[in-house]
């Protein structure tokens, strides 16, 4: 079968392509996650922003993360994969460091933030997300062909 090929498989994992097969599923939660965020950030900043300026230039942050990772996933290639790894690793660190603060020093943040809690308000979604993005990013790394070596 030829590639674009109605009846052709999936791209096998490695041919470095990171929109195609599961990496669907994986762009479009980034996308939800990038709409939810930006949409949580915008309001937090316009309407309270004196109330908590730390947690909600965080929600702003996560937002552009979660954007910067759903372009580069869907882009995927040799110019947005580096981009992906980047955006995904920060979102993992992110998430983290945020988490941990958000529970041993409460007084930082004055409201939630995505990653507060781990991403406790949005299901622990946020948690789980860098871990599969790395995943998916790691196993459909181009291989290199025998010439390549």
């Amino acid at each position: 079968m030829t590639a674009g090929h109605p009846s052709a498989p999936s791209p096998p994992a490695g041919d470095g392509r990171t929109a195609t097969g599961p990496g669907r599923l994986v762009v479009a939660v980034y996308a939800v996650l990038a709409l939810a965020a930006t949409g949580r950030s915008a309001k937090q900043i316009a309407v309270d922003f004196s109330t908590a300026p730390l947690a909600y230039s965080l929600s702003a942050v996560a937002a552009v993360v979660y954007l910067l990772a759903t372009v580069a996933l869907a882009r995927g290639g040799p110019r947005w994969r580096p981009v992906a790894w980047g955006a995904v690793g920060t979102e993992l660190v992110g998430v983290v460091v945020v988490g941990a603060l958000s529970l041993t020093a409460t007084e930082l943040f004055a409201d939630a933030t995505v990653w507060s809690g781990f991403g406790q308000g949005y299901g622990y979604v946020p948690l789980v997300l860098p871990v599969v993005g790395l995943w998916w990013l790691a196993r459909t790394r181009p291989r290199r062909g025998p010439t390549d070596r």
